[in-house]
């Protein structure tokens, strides 16, 4: 089990109203009462913080506004001895536009090596005027940027990530000296950022318009940018140096055409794990999520892994938002302009503890977004002028982007920033988070919290040493299968009560009808 820290809203140890290495260390015993047994912590580098640290300006320093390298060493020893490992964000597609290398590329001139590091083209047309070709940024607008000598440059995010060029021989060395850097100071590993970006098309092809694959769409297969089969060359140098150090692990961000491909990513000699991002994407639906389940477990088999299960993280909407909204209402839009009238928090919430423990029941490893043991919804209505997500720019205001589930997560009931720290936070936070704070629902019965300490605390004494599953037919709109030992996990999907299957009652995500599971409920048993 990982919990996923974006450093930046997780705990403000130095009073400026930004979370840092120094708070988190100071929570770390919380992190050890929840039952983890590890930390991601989203990027922390040198950045100007244009896209919130994904544009890395120094791979191997810590950015001032989040602490010192001696911190995070200092985080690395007191985690371990707390019984946690920590794994931090490898950022390989892209830099920023304020590393030494782009101000290098910026100053040489056409065609030279310098600029080779990253992906600089001449324009079409008579005089160059037009980008190379017709890829889409994935933040909104052209992928490319002309510089004033008249190149192109590539980003397929923001105009200020330029894209490495992993054809590069220089760019390959220079992160595996990266990796080598950090495993060597105490980190455990890492999960890697856009992996299945790296490589991109010989000869930068336009991307199929017919299928819409011009518009950054990771789930069209055969993409010129995205999950191109040459970049397993460089992953498979990666596991090599991990496989050095003890216990050293990496897992891909990767958005794939389908599971067949995203398979490929953890093969046994590539990456340990992949995010499932077709279960968090999974609408709720008992037949889906079930099929869902079914192809993660079979196609991961298939090279002997495990999947690695997750519902939120800092790229998308929270998930008690999600399962609030009304059917047939998407969640980005529903930022942009939705109503009340759209949303209910309570079936949202509802939901969301009940997926919990289908989630934790589920064999494989689990990812938790800070904030969803609290049950935090996403924060729709922040003010335009505090918002900071360069997608809101980028897509014309058309997009409200992803502060929404960024917003510093609450310690306590009261205080300027509900306990985050001794002042504001970088983000307003709702006034309503009040009662969702650790403070307000720590040792506080059939809270959320509570929920999730005992789901974690079952799911480490009863569910850890067998990856074994089998469905259970229950009826229509149930969910519900049985793990070793008669354990068995049952999800009522539909809108009218289930009978409760004979046994002890372990855990409810909410309360029991007589002899009945009530709709929107999850429960564990062991049979009798």
């Amino acid at each position: 089990m990982v919990y996923q820290i974006y450093l930046r809203s997780f705990a403000d140890g130095d009073a400026d109203g930004t979370g840092d290495i120094s708070g988190l260390i100071s929570r770390l015993p919380y992190l050890s009462s929840l039952g983890v047994d590890a930390i991601w912590v989203n990027p922390w580098y040198v950045s100007p913080l244009i896209d919130g640290g994904y544009d890395v300006a120094d791979y191997r320093d810590i950015n001032p506004l989040f602490g010192t390298l001696d911190q995070a060493r200092d985080l690395f020893t007191k985690a371990r001895q707390a019984g946690l490992r920590v794994l931090i964000d490898l950022v390989p597609n892209h830099t920023s536009w304020e590393h030494e290398w782009f101000k290098v590329a910026m100053e040489a001139t056409p065609g030279s090596w310098e600029r080779r590091r990253y992906h600089f083209l001449p324009g079409k047309g008579d005089h160059g005027q037009f980008p190379p070709n017709n890829w889409k940024s994935v933040f909104g607008g052209s992928a490319w940027t002309r510089v004033p000598d008249g190149e192109w440059y590539l980003h397929m995010f923001d105009e200020s990530q330029p894209d490495l060029n992993w054809s590069n021989q220089k760019v390959r060395d220079e992160f595996i000296d990266i990796i080598r850097f950090w495993l060597d100071l105490g980190a455990a590993g890492f999960r890697v950022d856009v992996a299945h970006g790296l490589i991109k098309a010989a000869g930068y092809p336009d991307a199929s318009e017919d299928r819409e694959a011009h518009l950054s769409n990771p789930f069209v297969a055969n993409h010129p940018v995205w999950d191109r089969a040459q970049l397993h060359n460089v992953v498979r140098t990666w596991r090599s140096v991990l496989d050095e150090y003890e216990d050293a692990m990496m897992i891909a961000e990767a958005w794939v055409a389908s599971r067949d491909r995203l398979v490929l990513y953890c093969r046994p000699d590539e990456y340990h794990q992949t995010f499932d991002f077709h279960f968090l994407r999974a609408p709720w639906d008992a037949d889906h999520v079930r099929s869902t389940i079914e192809n993660s477990l079979a196609t991961t088999a298939t090279v002997g892994s495990i999947p690695s299960w997750v519902l939120s993280n800092h790229d998308v909407v929270r998930h008690v938002t999600r399962y609030g909204l009304a059917p047939g209402v998407d969640a980005r839009e529903w930022l942009l302009d939705g109503g009340d009238e759209q949303i209910d928090l309570e079936l949202g919430l509802r939901r969301a503890r009940a997926v919990a423990l289908l989630m934790l029941a589920l064999p494989g490893s689990v990812y938790l977004y800070q904030g969803e043991e609290l049950g935090l919804p996403e924060v729709h209505d922040l003010p335009e002028a505090v918002l900071d997500d360069p997608v809101w720019a980028r897509s014309n205001h058309t997009d409200k982007g992803r502060d929404g589930c960024r917003v510093p997560i609450p310690w306590k009931r009261g205080g300027p920033s509900f306990g985050f720290g001794d002042d504001g936070s970088w983000l307003p936070q709702p006034e309503s988070w009040a009662e969702l704070a650790v403070e307000s629902q720590d040792d506080v019965e059939d809270s959320t919290l509570e929920l999730y300490r005992s789901a974690i605390r079952i799911r480490d004494e009863r569910l850890r040493d067998d990856e074994d599953l089998q469905w259970v037919e229950h009826g229509p709109r149930v969910l519900a299968f049985r793990r070793p030992g008669g354990f068995i996990c049952l999800v009522n999907y539909g809108s009218s009560p289930v009978a409760l299957p004979e046994g002890q009652v372990l855990l409810a995500s909410g309360p029991l009808g007589d002899g009945s599971v009530v709709a929107d409920t999850a429960v564990w048993l062991i049979e009798d």
